[in-house]
């Protein structure tokens, strides 16, 4: 006979120490409002763990052996990632239409024919592959070494990140013609062509560890979008300067649209283009003192 287990309630003591433990490892900020989510995502933690209280699970979180693992889980349960190809097109057409030919012409003059993009906060990969699809329809740039680097801190996104596999809600903003040309039927889902994933690394990173993100090296592009909006001013504050640090001077840093520098930073210039407004870390005669 089934019986239903009542969920383990938690309290306020017990919200603050697992929201602030958190916090601290990659600065997802959650709210008193947001305890009963944390409450309801959680419980199956515990009772995959046969705990009694949330207290013995941040001791867990915090001492066991098995903590780094349990965090990616956790993460995974309260993250969301809600993305598609070709999002906020407007964006991508600025991207596309002014940023890459700018780009060009720069590298050009400092003879270079290289262009290194990172989609931060890359989720399931639609993002770092739309990049890579409209870099291949580029003619300016056959024959360039172009890099798109995708990271996430959940592993969960970066396993269908890395098999390219996706059904039909991820195409609800995409054109035919790059389904037909990028993409090939496998059962009931579609998978990204070779041409394109070989531009595309995936890989698992917290943007709040500032030495593995430099790591990374130099960045003329940065996409992160839709991703500062969980962390708190403090948080924001830190990661946007991680990022200006790792873009090339001049380099583009492309925001979500709901998203702003105002009161974050003013390392930034902030570029209108036609279609959208742009942050750009200031060039070599122009760097903010």
């Amino acid at each position: 006979m089934f019986t239903f287990q009542q969920d383990i309630k938690m309290d306020a003591d017990e919200f603050r120490q697992i929201r602030d433990f958190i916090y601290d490892y990659c600065g997802l900020h959650f709210d008193i409002e947001s305890k009963y989510m944390l409450e309801k995502r959680l419980n199956k933690r515990l009772r995959q763990h046969n705990l009694k209280t949330f207290k013995d699970y941040y001791y867990q979180l915090r001492y066991s052996r098995e903590r780094d693992a349990e965090l990616a889980i956790v993460i995974d349960l309260l993250t969301t990632n809600e993305t598609y190809f070709f999002r906020e097109d407007f964006q991508l057409k600025t991207f596309a239409d002014e940023i890459i030919p700018e780009l060009v012409q720069k590298q050009r003059k400092l003879g270079k024919r290289s262009l290194r993009i990172w989609s931060a906060g890359c989720s399931s990969g639609e993002e770092p592959y739309t990049i890579a699809m409209l870099l291949l329809q580029k003619p300016e740039l056959r024959g360039w070494d172009l890099e798109i680097i995708g990271t996430d801190i959940s592993q969960q996104v970066l396993t269908i990140a890395r098999q390219g596999l996706y059904t039909a809600n991820s195409f609800r903003g995409t054109d035919d013609y790059f389904i037909q040309r990028y993409f090939r039927q496998q059962d009931e889902k579609l998978q990204i062509i070779d041409s394109v994933k070989q531009l595309v690394k995936i890989s698992h990173l917290n943007l709040l560890d500032a030495r593995r993100v430099a790591l990374l090296g130099p960045m003329d592009i940065i996409f992160c979008r839709n991703v500062i909006i969980y962390f708190d001013l403090a948080a924001k504050q830190k990661v946007i300067s991680t990022l200006r640090n790792a873009l090339t001077p001049g380099g583009f840093l492309l925001l979500g649209h709901s998203e702003s520098l105002m009161n974050i930073s003013t390392e930034f210039n902030l570029r209108h283009f036609t279609h959208d407004m742009v942050y750009q870390r200031p060039g070599l005669t122009e760097e903010v003192r």
